[in-house]
């Protein structure tokens, strides 16, 4: 009974942290996941029984408070994590701690108003205490341990079947364990104390990358493709040749009508702090709905919310898909980026120019713009304070586009790139300087004060796009300038409710609070609409594709929204849109668009999905444009 006891008390206990884990932060879980869960945790639990049993009972007791606080404060960490960010910890964040400490208000807000799921989390802990002598735990005997293995050895059974079970089945569980490298998705089907040992382990000892080629025929074609005559050079490291053998295998986009109409015309290049088009309106935000409304029209355009801003960032000017893991490596500003942004747009004579309208130094934003080209990068603190008021939080975006103008417009031909911060939360007018800026104009809206402030903030960034037309338009240089607008992520502090009551029809939480509007606007570019699907990784080669840029299409992860390749994009826990349907990596559930499709399709999509999220990270790892250019 002595071990009996330990077994199942630490099963109850570890079962309970998942529970309450999964009932506050999921809509709704498969009962497949929860049987995953549990499996885990029994084995978890067999191990833990052997360890709480080892010593006298002192001691014992000793080992199982310190976990059940440990424990406590793990599931807390992630839940407050996922809730201040909307993504999980992982142990490869580290070099971003900085991330977290900046936001620490946030957290600590976050803390608060969750502080009833954070002592549910503490209350094994508690009762540990205050039932310290009425729980004893003896040290083991003989048959104590003889029953401890016997209870080892059948959970691992049912672990080694459960995670065997439909093993070729696209992220099955042995595929997790063993192909695959996600933590959120972790999280989700097997808990988070499996997920946390995963990402420990992969953490220290790192994770061999699986790339399965898929070769792709070129077809005819009138306009040929975006593609470079490069040399593979011989390499003895085996990540680049698997970059080498997926490029190698690659097509490349098609070149298309649409290639080089913007060629010599000026680019205005923005990334906006928390845009959605659920923020935009006719009477509020007149200069961003008619951008997002004439012209080029995407109508299926997601933004997948990635690490925030600087995952989403990456994403908007790399033209790769972000990964945790390499996050740190990219913002030492040490890659090699010989089709970095401003690099390309120089070689063919443009001015550039970078700003940032929060701390120039924040995230290392100084030293990754730099590695993309941009010498001349502006931020606060760095001379911006000097033009405008950087006191503020958040900062104007009307008085970053006003000070900052004059440095390019007369420029011959010029790429400005911005970074804006006004659409930043918190959401509310005692603490946000742009939501109170523009109350009047949101304060009897029949909305929350949450999503009043969120799109009070978003007029300033209207008010900041109408100054960039209007001087434009002075300057008589408007027709011969591209303006490009994408968000960083959606506002992900707004909650779920929130931003169905802003949208036009109901969004999920995983997919389709992703949906966005991307701007590629010129004045006498006439309205088409586009109902391919995107993502933010697409929008780097779709640029450079409507300006002419020679490049190399096969080593971007994302394509020219306008050539003929099948529309893809790819959410933070690996679910998908593609032209013809949703899936979501939960419950492995496919939903057709009405499309027909064959019976490997899901199959095929996942297959590219999991390539462009490994390559992404292999070419960041590897440096692997400077191997192939230097």
């Amino acid at each position: 009974m002595n071990y009996l006891k330990n077994f199942v008390l630490w099963f109850i206990n570890i079962l309970y942290f998942e529970l309450i884990f999964i009932f506050f932060s999921y809509e709704s879980m498969s009962i497949n996941n929860i049987l995953n869960i549990s499996i885990f945790s029994l084995f978890i639990s067999s191990i833990i029984s052997i360890i709480t049993g080892l010593f006298k009972e002192s001691i014992n007791n000793i080992i199982k408070c310190t976990l059940n606080f440990v424990f406590g404060f793990y599931f807390s960490l992630q839940y407050i994590f996922n809730n201040v960010f909307k993504s999980y910890f992982s142990f490869s964040l580290i070099g971003l701690s900085d991330q977290l400490t900046s936001f620490i208000s946030e957290v600590f807000d976050s803390i608060i108003s969750n502080i009833f799921i954070v002592i549910l989390f503490f209350i094994p802990f508690v009762l540990n205490i205050i039932l310290r002598k009425k729980i004893i735990i003896k040290r083991y005997n003989l048959s104590n341990y003889l029953l401890n293995i016997l209870t080892i050895i059948i959970s691992f059974v049912l672990l080694f079947i459960n995670i065997n079970l439909n093993k070729n089945m696209d992220n099955s569980i042995y595929n997790l364990l063993f192909k695959v490298n996600e933590n959120a998705l972790n999280i989700e089907k097997i808990g988070v104390l499996p997920s946390a040992i995963i990402d420990i382990q992969r953490a220290i000892f790192g994770f061999e990358i699986e790339i399965e080629n898929i070769k792709e025929e070129q077809e005819i074609t009138e306009y040929g493709y975006n593609i470079l005559d490069i040399n593979f050079k011989d390499t003895d490291n085996s990540n680049i040749k698997k970059i080498n053998d997926y490029i190698k295998n690659l097509s490349g986009t098609q070149k298309n009508e649409y290639t080089g109409i913007f060629k010599d015309y000026n680019l205005i290049y923005i990334t906006a702090e928390s845009f959605s088009q659920v923020g935009v309106s006719k009477d509020l935000t007149p200069t961003l709905y008619k951008l997002i409304n004439s012209g080029f029209v995407f109508n299926n355009f997601y933004t997948p919310n990635n690490l925030s801003t600087i995952g989403g960032e990456f994403q908007s000017i790399t033209g790769l898909y972000a990964n945790n893991k390499i996050l740190t490596k990219w913002r030492s500003g040490t890659n090699y980026f010989p089709f970095g942004l401003s690099t390309i747009f120089e070689e063919n004579n443009y001015s550039t120019f970078a700003y940032h309208n929060n701390s120039y130094t924040f995230q290392d934003r100084h030293k990754y713009l730099k590695s993309l080209g941009f010498d001349n990068y502006l931020g606060c603190f760095n001379g911006l304070e000097k033009r405008m008021n950087c006191r503020l939080w958040p900062q104007s975006d009307e008085d970053m586009i006003n000070v900052t103008m004059d440095d390019y417009i007369n420029e011959e031909r010029f790429l400005a790139y911005y970074m804006t911060v006004s659409g930043h939360f918190k959401y509310n007018f005692s603490d946000n300087s742009m939501a109170y800026k523009h109350k009047e104009k949101v304060q009897n809206l029949d909305y929350s004060t949450d999503v009043k402030a969120y799109l009070a903030t978003q007029i300033e960034l209207d008010k900041a796009l109408e100054s960039l037309i209007n001087k434009l338009e002075e300057k008589n240089i408007l027709d011969k300038t591209v303006i490009v607008l994408q968000a960083d992520h959606y506002p992900y502090k707004l909650t779920l409710d929130d931003i169905n009551s802003l949208s036009t029809y109901e969004r999920d939480s995983v997919v389709e609070i992703n949906h966005n509007s991307l701007i590629i606007w010129n004045p006498n570019i006439k309205r088409k609409e586009i109902d391919k699907v995107c993502m933010s990784i697409d929008v780097i080669p779709t640029i450079y594709n409507l300006f002419g840029i020679e490049y190399d299409s096969r080593l971007f992860v994302g394509n020219d929204i306008f050539s003929d390749k099948e529309g893809l994009a790819i959410m933070s826990n690996r679910s998908w849109v593609s032209d013809y349907g949703i899936y979501y990596t939960n419950s492995s559930k496919f939903i057709s668009k009405g499309k027909e499709v064959t019976d490997d399709y899901v199959e095929k999509i996942n297959t590219i999905v999991n390539n462009r999220l490994n390559i992404s990270r292999l070419i960041i790892e590897t440096d692997y444009y400077k191997y192939l250019f230097n």
